[in-house]
């Protein structure tokens, strides 16, 4: 893949990626014989990526692995053999760790699966290219993050965790005439259910924008008849009090089921009690409370598989399967 040119200033200018000056020459991919050697777990992960475009090592070994190491060996061998490509971005201290993104083979895989081509699939050379430069990264970074430590909650309290878990474009395509959250998930604990829309804000818009997306939430509850919570994740609690100021009176006007939570509180446990719902005077509580609390709550219309769907559109499952086959 030819390398980049890297912007000499903004979000670009922080990323390299690395697998764009040191791929090895393209060579004939023998999907056939690469799919004798792939675990479950290993097109479990290429459907991820595929899905939320970029995981770094630690998301990986967090949903799908029992230890760093035995992650990096497998990680290892599927970029050697281009199911995965990867790249690290530079930081100002220390190192970044490996992002991995879809690479050639696996595309091809998928797309063989899917019965399509990779350009259908929507994969191209300059995938992790655009990846690594897009000024997104962060953001997608930071969904992936809070939505990782959700699914790999089941590791530790079977009884928790995500149950669905959609990507922006997954979102968009099926109600992007309507609202475009960050995510769509649905979060259980014992028997309590939380279907939700995740905004992922980075304080880089104006509240009044912020604001703005609350009209569309109610219009879908309206047009589908259904009712998701909204949860709010913002950078720092400054910005989250800021934007609870700004949206109370709002959300309130337009019956929305809105809590607010910020990384200075939810760090690697963002199902405990960090969230606040929308409304004056409000308590910080957990997921599993705020299902209990919000009875009228229901999941999302647009979920059911249409003949439309291909084996790439319908959502991968959190976790992988529990069993995979012998690695090489």
């Amino acid at each position: 893949m030819p390398a980049l040119p890297r912007p000499a200033s903004g979000p670009g200018s922080r990323y390299t990626a690395r697998a764009a000056t040191t791929r090895r020459p393209t060579q004939h991919i023998d999907i056939a014989a690469l799919a004798r050697r792939l675990t479950t777990r290993d097109l479990w992960l290429a459907r991820m990526l595929h899905e939320h475009r970029v995981l770094t090592t630690r998301q990986i070994t967090r949903l799908a692995y029992t230890s760093l190491r035995s992650a990096q060996r497998r990680l290892r061998a599927l970029h050697h053999h281009t199911v995965l490509d990867s790249f690290r971005p530079l930081t100002q201290t220390g190192s970044a760790p490996e992002h991995y993104t879809l690479g050639p083979a696996g595309a091809a895989l998928l797309a063989a699966h899917a019965g399509l081509d990779t350009a259908a699939l929507g994969w191209r050379p300059t995938h992790t290219g655009r990846i690594a430069y897009s000024p997104s990264l962060g953001h997608d970074l930071g969904v992936n993050d809070l939505l990782s430590h959700l699914a790999a909650h089941t590791h530790t309290t079977p009884t928790a965790g995500l149950t669905l878990w959609l990507s922006e474009p997954s979102a968009a395509r099926r109600w992007g005439d309507i609202i475009r959250p960050d995510a769509y998930a649905h979060y259980r604990d014992g028997d309590h259910l939380l279907p939700f829309f995740l905004e992922y804000d980075t304080g880089s818009q104006p509240l009044a924008r912020v604001e703005a997306k609350l009209s569309g939430y109610a219009a879908f509850t309206t047009a589908t008849n259904t009712r998701p919570a909204l949860l709010i994740h913002t950078r720092t609690q400054s910005r989250d009090q800021a934007m609870r100021q700004r949206l109370v009176t709002t959300a309130r006007e337009l019956g929305l089921n809105v809590a607010t939570s910020s990384a200075d509180f939810t760090t690697t446990e963002p199902w405990g009690s960090w969230w606040a719902p929308l409304q004056p005077g409000a308590h910080r509580t957990t997921l599993a409370h705020l299902a209990a609390h919000w009875l009228a709550l229901s999941p999302a219309s647009g979920l059911a598989p249409t003949d439309a769907d291909t084996p790439l559109t319908r959502p991968v499952p959190p976790l992988p399967p529990t069993a995979p086959k012998a690695e090489w």
